[in-house]
């Protein structure tokens, strides 16, 4: 029995079930018992939405047929390029841009040998600050390409974030615009240098950025600043050459993209993360939603491609999948979305819960013709289930799935299935992904807890970031010596893999000896259209209601609940 064992353990979860209730009886042995004994009792295999319950406590492990690529950034492309040549890429509807995957590789290969020209070399780290443009997504991979560390600056940020950020991860380039709406890049970029006025392009000297030797304008001509036609006129056929040996050189667990996480109890620390870490999270997201097998996937993409939602989810499973991303519009457009679904047919939309929700209360969404949209993901922060059920609904997305991760997981690690039944879709954060691990532990002595039982939930596998750049005690705060991350949030694990985020544990209030978490809070007020009035357990209803004009917000948009407590402390005179 046990080399039968070994031989199944490689089968499909099909042909398992399949021989589960053949080979049952001639050893003695009941189907489902069979079938447990088969299966490692962490093991949760994810091809396909799991039906047999293998956990047997808070640990899970995703295990998949397909393999972990050893591909590059640059690669990936380069292989969808070479696939799909016509198809399109990319597309800025606001600015009018089209390419296709052999238009956006041609682009690519010109900016990235650009950038070899200007002197930017291998491990060199390059900030890209702006919105949602195609220049976003032609020096993601032009950056990648040339083995310089892309640096994905928030378009939110002020002078003093601005300059934290750059100088935290010592960047050597910035590519900006002059401006958009009400933040004037270049004028803040003045502010911190004031000798770029003077400095030949390439040759800044900045006090108080010392790193910092390269701008780049994407727009209007800027003194001491390349501008983005310079890049792409600067590498000549022995640049190119240059570019194709590197291509040899360059290593998937090479560091290629710094993400700053929000910051909401202090400074934004730089997640860095690997090639292997986003190609590979890319490529099982995409897998998870069927994007292997569909046909001619397009993807509408109102998420910011600063965040890892819009360059990973968006960007690098572009280059993994060969699908088509759809911009609406450069800065945040609910009604842009709506539009831009029904006129390029698009079969996927990406957004958080916000986005979701402007969307739900658009006064004309009954107007737009969403026929064409198959599924979709929401992820970014906590989703309201009423407000899941209100997108499958009212919008017609039937295959719509809730996504969980962190920045510092590259970022998913928990997806739902497009077949999902409704309570899953809505309930939970959907089932472990593919080559990840995940365990629910207590907080306080770090051992597993039994299944269903809340504890912190902790992360292990390829996704797990390389380190916070240049900040080895928070590294260490956060990944263990055995490689767990510790997300910091409060859940539970099911028999089937599948996840409920209850909270963060820093947000956690003790009331009379009970654990409460804001977000159950916040989604049960959800449930009412004007949300007057909410029955909840007697320990739960607040003791102080206050209203208030605003929230305090990290630039990424997420309330600072730390500070939002001291306001209302102050306020109420605690």
């Amino acid at each position: 029995m046990q080399d039968c064992r070994v031989s199944l353990s490689f089968c499909s979860l099909a042909v398992w079930s399949k021989l589960a209730s053949t080979l049952g009886p001639k050893f003695g042995l009941g189907r489902w018992e069979l079938s447990l004994s088969i299966f490692p009792p962490s093991a949760v295999h994810v091809d396909s939405p799991p039906t047999i319950p293998t956990l047997t406590t808070s640990y899970a492990h995703g295990t998949s047929s397909k393999s972990l690529l050893f591909s590059t950034v640059g690669g990936s492309l380069q292989a969808s390029a070479e696939r799909f040549p016509d198809r399109e890429a990319v597309v800025f509807l606001q600015d009018g841009v089209r390419k296709t995957f052999s238009q956006l590789q041609q682009d690519v290969d010109q900016a990235a040998a650009g950038l070899l020209a200007l002197g930017l070399k291998r491990g060199d780290r390059l900030g890209m600050w702006g919105p949602n443009t195609y220049e976003w997504v032609l020096f993601q991979f032009a950056s990648a390409k040339a083995g310089i560390i892309l640096v994905s600056v928030n378009p939110a940020y002020q002078v003093q974030e601005l300059e934290f950020a750059l100088r935290k991860v010592g960047c050597n380039a910035i590519v900006c615009p002059t401006q958009f709406k009400t933040q004037k890049y270049c004028d803040m970029l003045r502010q911190i240098c004031p000798e770029m006025d003077t400095a030949i392009p390439g040759s800044v000297k900045s006090a108080r950025l010392p790193d910092l030797h390269t701008m780049i304008v994407t727009d209007s001509r800027q003194p001491g600043m390349y501008h983005l036609e310079d890049v792409m006129q600067a590498g000549s056929s022995q640049h190119m050459q240059q570019l194709e040996e590197l291509q040899k050189k360059l290593s998937f667990d090479d560091p290629i993209n710094i993400q700053f996480t929000s910051g909401t109890t202090g400074n934004p620390k730089g997640a860095t993360l690997s090639h292997h870490n986003i190609v590979n999270n890319a490529y099982f997201i995409g897998m998870r939603l069927g994007y292997d097998w569909r046909s001619q996937v397009r993807v509408c993409l109102p998420v910011p491609m600063y965040h890892c939602f819009g360059s990973v989810g968006g960007g690098i499973v572009m280059a993994t999948h060969g699908i088509t991303l759809v911009c609406p519009s450069t800065g945040y457009d609910g009604r842009a979305n709506l539009a831009a679904m029904e006129s390029e047919r698009c079969t996927f939309v990406y957004g958080t819960p916000t986005m979701y929700i402007d969307m739900l209360g658009q006064p004309d969404l009954a107007k737009f013709d969403l026929s064409s949209v198959e599924g979709g993901i929401m992820a970014g922060s906590p989703c309201p289930p009423e407000i899941v059920k209100k997108v499958i609904s009212t919008m017609g997305i039937k295959e719509f799935v809730i996504a969980y991760g962190t920045t510092e997981n590259s970022p998913v690690s928990f997806c739902g299935f497009p077949t999902d039944n409704l309570e899953r879709k809505s309930e939970t954060v959907g089932c472990i992904a593919s080559h990840i691990e995940a365990k629910v532990v207590d907080p306080g002595s770090g051992q597993l807890v039994p299944l269903g039982i809340s504890g912190e939930l902790m992360i292990r596998g390829y996704c797990v970031m390389l380190e916070y750049w240049g900040d080895v005690a928070k590294t260490d705060e956060c990944i263990a010596k055995d490689r767990w991350y510790k997300t910091g949030d409060i859940a539970s694990l099911d028999k089937y893999g599948f996840c409920r985020i209850e909270g963060r544990i820093k947000d956690m209030i003790i009331r009379g000896g009970e654990n409460i978490y804001p977000a159950e809070i916040e989604q049960f007020l959800h449930t009412h259209p004007k949300v007057q009035e909410a029955q909840i357990a007697h320990f739960k209803i607040p003791r102080y209601v206050t209203f208030v004009n605003d929230y305090p917000l990290t630039v990424s948009g997420k309330i600072q609940k730390n500070k939002l407590r001291v306001q209302t402390e102050k306020f109420l005179a605690l």
